[in-house]
């Protein structure tokens, strides 16, 4: 397990391909003044250049206004994503979450544990630290003050 204290680490000591790690830090998320989401069950991926993406089990989701919605991506490594929308009020966040509902064998703990993008929310913390979005739109990891990088997702890192 995760200790709760952040101690340093660089993403370019994150593996690849990425490992599943279970923490016991506390996760909150939060939006139009709404907890969204609070647990300390959570799931992290750690990849190379990256930093984590924080994995929820849904019993620890306000599930009422997460909205399925079609489309998916692929990971090669966890398969097949499938996305929802945040409903809050007359707020609609698009695609702003998304699960791996038959991930493989290597991230089966993470089935249907969903992750949130940070930036269009009023905020995402890991032990009551706000966390900073992973730069670029397609990413979702969440950086936190005891992360080194730089990050994929910053300019000129396409290519990484």
């Amino acid at each position: 397990m995760f200790n709760q204290k952040l101690e340093q680490e660089s993403v370019w000591d994150y593996p690849r391909p990425p490992k599943l790690e279970a923490i016991d830090a506390h996760i909150e998320i939060v939006y139009q003044g709404i907890k969204i989401a609070d647990t300390k069950g959570a799931y992290r991926v750690l990849e190379t250049s990256h930093p984590p993406v924080y994995y929820l089990p849904p019993d620890d989701v306000q599930m009422e206004y997460l909205i399925p919605v079609s489309g998916q991506s692929f990971c090669e490594w966890k398969g097949v994503a499938k996305y929802y929308n945040i409903q809050v009020g007359d707020q609609v966040l698009s695609k702003v979450a998304w699960y791996y509902p038959e991930p493989t064998e290597k991230f089966g703990a993470i089935a249907h544990y969903i992750a949130f993008y940070a930036s269009p929310m009023d905020g995402c913390y890991v032990n009551g630290e706000k966390v900073t979005p992973q730069p670029g739109n397609f990413y979702g990891g969440w950086i936190t003050s005891n992360l080194i990088g730089p990050f994929k997702g910053e300019p000129g890192s396409w290519g990484w």
